[in-house]
C-alpha cells in the first residue's frame, strides 16, 4: 500500500473533518474552535503536542522508529526533522457560496485554510501509520494567524523549528488555489513564488481653511493626490522591470464637507515584491518621495510602516524534488512549473528564509473552468473536497522520503 492508496482510505474523514473547520471560521491569532477539533483529529496518535503561548497554535512531533532515525525516544537527539505546515484561520468574509456546510455569520474559510488543517491531520495519520519506517521526526505545524498576523513568524519565535530537538532540515507546505490551476494539479517553481507585502499608511499634515479662501490654509488633498500618482511614476522609474514591484493605494481618507479645507489628509497604501532588494529600495525610496513632496507643499506628513511579509522563495533543489515526488505518486501530468510567481503574500516565507523548503499550489476548483472561477479571498470562493487525500499523500511522501534521503 502507497500513502496515495491510504489517503484513499482517509479521505471520508478529511471531507467531513475539513467541512467541520468551514463551518466554524475563526480570525487572527485565537481560534480556539479550530484548536480544539485539530487537537482532537489527532487524539490516539503517537505525537509529542505543545500549545501555542501567544497564539493557539498546535506543535506535533512524531518520532520516526526506522533504522535512520530515532528510537522512539523523546530524548533522541541524532535523527534528523522535516517540517510539514497547515494555516488554519479564516478571513472576515461574509459566505456567499451556497453550500450546505457554509459558514453563517461575519467570517469565512474564503483561502482554503480549513483545506490546509484537513490535509496536515491526514499527513500525520498517513506517517504516524508508517512511524517504524520514518528515518528520522517530522513536526506537523498547525498554524494560525497566516492572514496578516504573522503566525509563522510567532511560531518560529516559540520554537517550532526547534521542535523536535535539531533543527528541521526541510519544511514544505501547500496552498489551494480556488482558480487558476486545474483540480489536482501541483504547481510551484524555483525562486520567487510569491510576493513579498508590506503596508504604509500616510497622513499628509496640512491646514485647514474655508473653501472659498484656500491661500489662507494648506490644503492637503491635491498634495495627497500627488503623492498617490507620483508613486506610479516611482514604479517605472526606480524599478528594473525585471524585478517588479506593485504600490496599490486602497484607501484615501479626507474632509467632511464641499467647501472645508481640512487639516490632513491620509492614504493607506500595500506595496509588493518580488525580491528581498526590491522591498529594501521600496523601504528606502517611497518614505523619501513623501517626504520632499511634502516639504516642497509646505506640508507634514506623518508614515507608517507595518511590515508584513518577505517574499516566498523556494530553494532550487527542493522544487526538484517535489517535482519528482509528485510525478511518482500523483503522475507527471500532475506537476506545472510555473512561468510567473503569484503577487499574494505568505507568511511561509518566514520558514523558507531560515531552512532549506519549498511551497507548492494544490489546484482545488470545484469546476473545469478555472481560469474564470471565483479566486481565493472572494465570498464565492469554492473548493473541491477530492483534493484532500492527494495533499495528504504528498504531504507525507516529502517528508518521508526527505528523511530517508538523510
Amino acid at each position: 500500500m502507497t500513502y496515495t492508496d491510504d489517503a484513499k482510505e482517509l479521505q471520508d474523514d478529511l471531507v467531513r473533518l475539513r467541512r467541520d473547520l468551514h463551518r466554524i471560521p475563526e480570525i487572527g491569532l485565537e481560534l480556539p474552535r479550530t484548536q480544539e477539533r485539530v487537537l482532537a483529529a489527532l487524539e490516539g496518535l503517537p505525537l509529542e503536542i505543545s500549545l501555542g503561548k501567544e497564539l493557539k497554535s498546535v506543535t506535533a512531533v512524531l518520532r520516526g522508529t526506522g533504522a535512520a532515525g530515532g528510537t522512539g525516544d523523546s530524548q533522541s537527539a541524532q535523527a534528523q526533522a522535516v517540517l510539514l505546515r497547515g494555516d488554519m484561520d479564516a478571513l472576515p468574509v461574509v459566505e456567499r457560496t451556497g453550500r450546505d456546510y457554509a459558514a453563517d455569520g461575519p467570517n469565512m474559510h474564503a483561502c482554503g485554510h480549513d483545506l490546509h488543517t484537513a490535509i496536515l491531520v491526514g499527513a500525520a495519520r498517513l506517517l504516524s501509520a508508517r512511524r517504524d519506517r520514518l528515518a528520522g521526526d517530522v513536526v506537523f505545524m498547525f498554524q494560525p494567524g497566516e492572514e496578516g498576523d504573522d503566525g509563522a513568524g510567532r511560531m518560529i519565535r516559540e520554537g517550532v523549528l526547534d521542535a523536535a530537538g535539531p533543527r528541521v532540515v526541510g519544511a514544505y507546505g501547500l496552498h489551494v488555489l480556488s482558480d487558476k490551476i486545474p483540480r489536482g494539479s501541483v504547481g510551484s517553481r524555483a525562486g520567487t513564488l510569491m510576493a513579498g507585502a508590506d503596508e504604509l499608511l500616510v497622513t499628509v499634515r496640512g491646514a485647514g481653511a474655508h473653501g472659498s479662501r484656500p491661500h489662507t490654509g494648506r490644503d492637503p488633498i491635491p498634495v495627497a493626490c500627488e503623492m498617490v500618482v507620483a508613486l506610479q511614476s516611482l514604479v517605472t522609474r526606480k524599478f528594473d522591470i525585471f524585478d517588479p514591484v506593485v504600490i496599490t493605494v486602497g484607501a484615501f481618507h479626507a474632509g467632511t464637507a464641499s467647501n472645508i479645507i481640512p487639516d490632513d489628509a491620509a492614504f493607506h497604501l500595500t506595496m509588493r515584491s518580488f525580491s528581498h532588494a526590491s522591498r529594501a529600495r521600496l523601504l528606502e525610496t517611497v518614505p523619501d518621495l513623501l517626504n520632499g513632496m511634502a516639504a516642497a507643499y509646505g506640508c507634514g506628513v506623518d508614515i507608517t510602516y507595518k511590515e508584513q511579509y518577505p517574499p516566498t522563495v523556494n530553494h532550487d533543489a527542493e522544487v526538484d524534488f517535489l517535482q519528482e515526488v509528485t510525478s511518482e505518486i500523483l503522475g507527471e501530468e500532475r506537476f506545472l512549473r510555473l512561468a510567473d510567481p503569484n503577487p499574494g503574500a505568505e507568511d511561509f516565507s518566514r520558514v523558507l528564509e531560515e531552512v532549506p523548503g519549498t511551497y507548492c499550489f494544490l489546484g482545488a476548483c470545484p469546476v473545469d473552468d478555472f481560469e474564470n472561477a471565483p479566486s481565493n479571498h472572494s465570498p464565492l470562493a469554492d473548493f473541491d473536497d477530492s483534493v484532500l487525500g492527494d495533499g495528504a499523500a504528498l504531504l507525507a511522501s516529502l517528508a518521508d522520503r526527505r528523511l530517508a534521503r538523510g
